[in-house]
């Protein structure tokens, strides 16, 4: 039997079949094969096609059909997504514009205005943050700027709403990804009323809420016939990628920690009491979990982590992999030689309070510095992203003593691992798993195929493990210095 997951990235959809007896990745797929494009009509604006992500994930079913796997043996399939994007659907299913993605940045001055109107306390209470450039706030903006789109919206849902609607033709969305939108009220345990009537959201384009792990609909014949799947198969998890890669790593329960360096950076630490900071520079979003008690997830994000480093590979390195890039980044010294790289050169940081301040190199000098140089500081201005916000989670009370990350995108790096274990004085652990797995994980649990977490998480396989580099401590801790005060001064 095999549990089937989908991952829907902004750079591609991958596809998995889980083994669910050995617990092993026995098949997966990629698409689109090169990065998939996002529509940028302003500065600032981040837009993609939902029918494309449909596409991608087709395409790789059926790679994985072609390559002589029996998708008859599917018993369940497990959705993860970017988070805080907008799907808007008409009456016949279809979408009413392009998607705005996590990383558009065009209703951060909305969501400034709702702070204020609703109230600070009221917020922080019950959203455990800033309404910001969220789901909700991303809606708003349409109403206000584009009315006659917004009038023929039937329902908004999240990128992995789509393709569990599509999936299942029903319209559903879960109490994690309603906390995502910044739309769940901690205190009352349901939506977030307030925050839909301050922003004029009629209650009837609300999708019903489902378990994000249960049953959340069945696979239609048509769709099975499309895709060669079982008819009637459950959709049986769904979970935002963060949350989602918590989970694939097995980070369920308090103080446990995880982290991931794609496109954007992350690292999330769940917690079991409800706690927001007061500048919303991380967030607090309901985990997704089978524990009967609610877990919280805080949630550090960097939009400018991978993405920095492979716009270093494209226009510094083009003739090298990125093992060969990693490597020549090697032989420059602990510190780069002083030279700073500000990796915030993709939209509005949450980190830096919504600001958009651009990627910055500095420092350079001329006689010294050399492409080496460049690409250390770029991977060690990443990792000073994540101990800037590290530090801000632990005065909510995390302390990340391990990492657990799975051995992928910049974990993929042995420099970035060692200089973030050092800066964060933690052991990173790697593991053999990536989103689509575990989405594929989460759908077997949730259909019950695997009775418990610990079942499903059995066979979860340690790669490798990093201790802090002793002799990096002092030349990193001085160079992060430096490097918080460029920070300063790009925000004045």
């Amino acid at each position: 039997m095999y549990s089937l997951g989908i991952d829907v990235g902004s750079s591609s959809v991958k596809v998995a079949l889980l083994d669910i007896a050995s617990g092993k990745c026995v098949c997966s797929a990629t698409n689109p094969k090169s990065e998939a494009p996002i529509k940028a009509v302003q500065k600032g604006w981040a837009e993609q096609d939902p029918k494309s992500w449909w596409k991608y994930m087709s395409e790789g079913i059926k790679e994985m059909a072609a390559a002589g796997f029996d998708l008859g043996k599917v018993e369940s399939i497990g959705i993860s997504y970017q988070m805080h994007g907008l799907v808007a659907l008409d009456k016949s299913g279809e979408p009413v514009r392009d998607a705005i993605i996590w990383c558009d940045s065009r209703a951060v001055s909305i969501g400034a205005e709702a702070l204020q109107a609703i109230g600070y306390e009221q917020c922080m209470s019950h959203l455990l943050n800033s309404p910001g450039n969220f789901t909700a706030s991303k809606l708003a903006w349409v109403k206000r700027n584009e009315p006659d789109v917004y009038a023929r919206i039937w329902r908004f849902m999240l990128p992995g709403d789509y393709i569990a609607y599509r999936l299942t033709g029903e319209a559903t969305t879960t109490a994690s990804g309603m906390s995502e939108g910044i739309l769940w009220d901690f205190v009352d345990r349901r939506r977030a009323h307030f925050v839909a009537d301050y922003y004029g959201i009629e209650s009837d384009k609300f999708c019903p809420v489902v378990q994000a792990i249960g049953d959340q609909g069945h696979v239609t014949a048509a769709v099975a016939k499309e895709l060669g799947l079982p008819v009637g198969i459950p959709v049986s998890y769904r979970a935002g990628d963060q949350p989602n890669n918590a989970f694939s790593l097995d980070v369920l329960e308090p103080g446990e920690i995880a982290a991931t360096g794609g496109t954007s950076g992350v690292v999330y630490g769940v917690t079991d009491v409800p706690k927001a900071d007061p500048q919303s520079r991380v967030n607090t979003f309901l985990h997704v979990t089978a524990s009967a008690e609610p877990r919280m997830g805080v949630l550090l994000c960097i939009n400018g982590t991978g993405i920095m480093n492979s716009w270093a590979h494209r226009n510094i390195s083009p003739e090298l992999s990125y093992p060969e890039m990693n490597d020549l980044a090697a032989m420059a010294p602990v510190g780069a030689d002083g030279l700073l790289v500000l990796p915030f050169g993709n939209g509005a940081e949450r980190v830096l309070a919504n600001r958009t301040t651009g990627a910055r190199l500095v420092g350079v000098d001329l006689v010294r510095h050399s492409k080496a140089h460049i690409l250390r500081a770029v991977q060690e201005g990443i990792a000073f992203s994540f101990r800037y916000g590290i530090d801000i989670m632990k005065e909510m009370g995390l302390k990340p003593d391990v990492i657990r990350a799975g051995k992928a995108n910049m974990f993929l790096s042995p420099l970035f691992r060692s200089t973030l274990a050092t800066l964060c004085d933690a052991r990173i652990e790697l593991f053999d798993t990536d989103g689509s797995l575990g989405a594929a994980r989460g759908a077997a649990l949730g259909a019950g195929i695997y009775k418990t977490t610990q079942e499903a998480f059995a066979t979860l396989e340690k790669l490798d493990t990093i201790e802090p580099e002793a002799a990096w401590k002092q030349p990193l801790e001085a160079a992060y210095g430096r490097w918080k005060q460029e920070v300063s001064n790009a925000l004045k």
